[in-house]
């Protein structure tokens, strides 16, 4: 990647607009709070190379696997996380033309920050339109750490040289698609759209396949300077769509104004159906009562918080220094711990690759930084998220032909089920359940937590190390036992025998899972 950054110890800056770029920086800038998360694309039309993506933790679909066929235990379904509503949206038209920075004739200036102590996106970009405008947006959005189903986002707009009508459509969308989608293939029903009061929409979508309920309520204003009367509003709402038009009549170097827009986002996961709608809406109002700087101010807060807990400081590298908070970041605004169904998606909510899924860098990876810098609570529901899915681990063993009990996490999950389509990786890499065993003993060693070992962990392990005991073989040539046909960690073999990461952690293992079932049997029989 080429190196356009800024070097900042807290902020990744992007100064001057590069289209080549653009889909990078909107996956680098990405803001989240485990509940949900946004790629740091535009929020009025642009036309250039980009790709929104607003995503839901845990709200999925089920891409059917085409040659599932031809091998036993072999995935129905590849996971994927399903691009969600597109809440930050803005439409402003003139009365000739279209706001688009990318059908500009030229940007004089362009910054995009993130600054990732406050967890707060702001753009700043000064352009001559289309039509030889001078125009300048400054914009400014959060998705709360102080309240997880919260976005919220303030937008300043002003122009010279233009007389006349200015429309502002602010709105929200389900008509969204993912970026590997077939044809187009929008993964959302339609819910309904309701216009609340002068000031609140809502729009709600469901999956196809899973059902899952996306319900969001949005409040917004417009201030615009120097005007002594009100713009006037109306609302456009059709399928999956919904928006408040701000209409405005502009004299000659008066055509600025700020909107604030408050979206609140919930599912059917966390609420009952019959009641997702009101509570929403109450959370909308509560918010809209509460205001976008108080709301900021909560937000900035709890991010500080998680950094007097989390933050690594190193002297003399700026580079290093931005990185390591860069990781520390994208970490934290991934995964809260809040939800113990939730985990760990390899890209976070800056993208649609992995599709969003549970893999084992979890445990193998991540666990450990939870562990140092977050309450205990939240490296011990990563452990729950897989006691929770060792009934499908065990279902995922017997597809295989594994009996008595033998346990098989997945590579790739949402809800315990493997659902990785490359079958190297399906079928071989085994070696995922010693991590998950690893990840119980080093939890318990770092937190005394022996209490987790009795009520939860020995099951997982007991179920492991059945799982090792049949999947290993004697070898009478070499006088001891083997493990055949695996893909190491690596990945860079398929089918080879005798990985010596996966046979030390099969053997480790076997060898702890006894030593906690002798400690327990003597302690608490």
């Amino acid at each position: 990647m080429k190196d356009y950054l800024i070097k900042d110890e807290w902020k990744i800056i992007e100064v001057g607009y590069k289209d080549q770029f653009n889909k990078i920086s909107e996956s680098v800038c990405s803001i989240g709070n485990g509940h949900m998360g946004q790629r740091a694309t535009f929020e009025e039309s642009f036309s250039g190379p980009t790709h929104q993506g607003s995503y839901l933790g845990g709200v999925y679909y089920p891409d059917k696997t085409k040659v599932g066929w031809w091998k036993n235990g072999y995935p129905e379904y590849f996971a994927k996380v399903l691009n969600s509503v597109n809440w930050i949206g803005l439409r402003i038209e003139l009365e000739d033309e279209e706001v688009d920075i990318h059908r500009a004739q030229e940007i004089q200036y362009f910054r995009r920050e993130l600054d990732m102590k406050k967890g707060v996106l702001t753009r700043e970009v000064k352009f001559i339109s289309e039509k030889g405008r001078l125009m300048s947006i400054r914009s400014e959005r959060f998705i709360s750490m102080a309240e997880k189903e919260l976005g919220a986002l303030e937008y300043r707009f002003s122009i010279e040289g233009y007389q006349g009508k200015i429309k502002v459509h602010s709105y929200m969308d389900f008509n969204v698609t993912n970026l590997d989608a077939n044809y187009d293939e929008n993964f959302w029903e339609r819910g309904k759209e309701v216009l609340i009061d002068d000031d609140i929409l809502m729009v709600s979508a469901i999956t196809k396949k899973t059902n899952f309920t996306c319900v969001a309520h949005m409040a917004d204003n417009l201030i615009s300077a120097g005007m002594s009367q009100l713009p006037e509003v109306s609302k456009e709402v059709k399928e999956k769509y919904g928006a408040h038009i701000y209409t405005l009549d502009v004299a000659e170097s008066r055509g600025g104004f700020t909107l604030t827009k408050l979206v609140n986002l919930s599912t059917s996961r966390n609420h009952n159906l019959d009641r997702i709608d009101d509570h929403n809406l109450s959370e909308i109002q509560k918010h809209k009562y509460i205001g976008y700087e108080e709301l900021l101010a909560n937000h900035i807060s709890a991010w500080a918080k998680k950094w007097d807990e989390a933050d690594i400081v190193i002297s003399g590298d700026v580079s290093a220094q931005q990185a390591i908070r860069f990781n520390i970041f994208h970490l934290n605004q991934t995964y809260t711990g809040e939800d113990d169904r939730l985990n760990i998606g390899p890209k976070g909510f800056t993208g649609e690759k992995y599709g969003g899924s549970t893999y084992w860098d979890t445990e193998a990876y991540c666990l450990p930084f939870y562990l140092a810098t977050a309450p205990q609570a939240v490296a011990r529901n990563l452990l729950i998220y897989r006691y929770k899915h060792l009934g499908k681990a065990i279902e995922n063993a017997e597809k295989l032909g594994f009996s008595e009990g033998a346990a098989l996490y997945p590579m790739v999950t949402m809800t315990g089920e493997e659902c990785h389509n490359e079958w190297e990786i399906t079928f071989e890499e085994i070696h995922r359940n010693g991590a998950i065993a690893y990840a119980i003993y080093d939890y318990v060693r770092y937190t005394g937590d022996s209490k987790y070992l009795q009520d939860y962990g020995l099951e997982v392990l007991i179920a492991i190390a059945r799982f090792w005991r049949q999947r290993v073989n004697f070898s009478h040539n070499k006088n001891q036992y083997v493990i055949l046909g695996v893909t190491g960690p690596n990945e860079y073999e398929n089918n080879v025998d005798n990985n010596w990461y996966t046979n030390y952690i099969a053997r480790w293992c076997l060898k702890y899972t006894m030593e906690i079932m002798n400690t327990i049997q003597n302690d608490n029989p």
